[in-house]
């Protein structure tokens, strides 16, 4: 067994400010609000290496995941929800529900090496695509279950969201 990964949430999912943000994530509204904010929510986790960020006061489990792009050959930092699983961290590529794949996907695809910022620390990991249909639908309930907007962004693409387990 692989080492787990340390836990940082901060704020409460039950909170009045989580149970009003949750459904106003899942509109589309909601989600051009949060694509608007992920730039200053990337340097807010950067500069805090993952400890903080503009989502946790409503308990929102962030990470930055950074890949390396399949085209550039450049770092390319993101952040993301996650689930957490003890020694696995998973990750869901649902682009808020737009009709492509987010690029952190096809580079995690391409080379799955990569590393994480949680709770101050950069741990370097490797990314398996969730291939088995059970335990994909397993890990996309526990992420419907932190935000209903994911079941929003599911409804609203035809395309499958790529799930990735990151390990040590």
């Amino acid at each position: 067994m692989t080492d787990q990964f340390p836990e940082s949430i901060w704020g409460s999912r039950t909170n009045l400010l989580s149970r009003i943000a949750s459904p106003f994530a899942a509109t589309k509204l909601g989600s051009l609000v949060i694509r608007k904010l992920t730039p200053l929510d990337r340097k807010v986790l950067e500069r805090t290496a993952g400890k903080y960020t503009i989502l946790g006061p409503i308990g929102a489990p962030v990470i930055l995941l950074t890949t390396i792009g399949r085209k550039s050959g450049e770092p390319r930092t993101t952040p993301l929800l996650y689930v957490h699983d003890g020694d696995t961290l998973y990750v869901i590529g649902s682009n808020f529900g737009q009709e492509h794949h987010p690029a952190w996907t096809g580079n995690l695809l391409a080379n799955p090496a990569a590393e994480v910022a949680i709770a101050g620390h950069h741990i370097p990991v490797t990314a398996t695509l969730v291939t088995d249909e059970d335990r994909k639908q397993g890990v996309f309930d526990r992420f419907a279950e932190t935000t209903e907007a994911y079941t929003a962004y599911r409804n609203r693409t035809t395309r499958d969201l790529r799930i990735f387990a990151l390990t040590r």
